[in-house]
């Protein structure tokens, strides 16, 4: 038996344990923007592989981390993980254990609960085609010491940002931006974290005042 029919056999033999998952399962949403619309909860991964089974997943990065305990020094494989459908939905996972196929799972769940529709447009003055190729208007995203500023850019421009930034935008559909950052770049995890909030803020839009507090 082949993986999709795997998974689709998993899907079907889904019983959801809560109401939105209930209201899925029974066709009574339909689309994952209407979930936001609604404002409901995303507590199943299902839910993602249930309303959006072209999703995409790539690895940004695997790390080994290690903590002291009684028992010695415990290492573990840390991996963190973008999703998307390359056209307004973006999410970013990570997951940590001793296997590293067990972490590539748990940050691919992190990732599809942690899902967000990105609004997009066309907001730079020097191109108005109207098409959504960019972001709509500044925002900013922070996590760590990472502070990620995300500016509309013409048709054609691309994406001028670091690797881990681009394979976040590249994920949420984005095709052409300006950005700026500041902190610790090198921290592949909050630089990607970072853009995510930043597109994240272009649906849940927040104001300059709020970006010094992580929003």
């Amino acid at each position: 038996m082949s993986t999709g029919s795997v998974e689709q056999a998993e899907l079907e033999s889904w019983v959801p344990r809560t109401r939105t998952g209930r209201l899925v399962k029974e066709g009574k949403i339909t689309s994952l923007k209407e979930i936001f619309e609604r404002n409901l909860p995303l507590l199943e991964p299902e839910i993602i592989d249930y309303l959006m089974p072209d999703l995409k997943n790539e690895i940004i990065d695997i790390s080994i981390v290690q903590k002291q305990t009684d028992a010695g020094r415990r290492s573990r494989f840390r991996v963190v993980m973008v999703v998307g459908n390359f056209d307004g939905f973006v999410g970013i996972g990570s997951g940590k254990a001793r296997q590293l196929r067990f972490a590539i799972q748990k940050a691919l769940v992190n990732a599809k609960l942690n899902i967000t529709p990105v609004r997009r447009g066309c907001g730079s003055w020097e191109c108005m085609c109207g098409e959504p190729h960019s972001v709509p208007f500044t925002v900013r995203g922070k996590s760590g010491s990472v502070v990620v500023t995300l500016k509309p850019a013409p048709k054609g421009t691309g994406l001028v940002a670091g690797e881990a930034a681009k394979t976040v935008l590249r994920f949420a559909g984005i095709r052409d931006v300006w950005s700026t950052t500041l902190g610790e770049t090198r921290t592949t995890y909050n630089f990607a974290r970072a853009t995510y909030n930043a597109l994240k803020a272009t649906y849940y839009f927040v104001t300059p005042k709020d970006w010094g507090r992580g929003i």
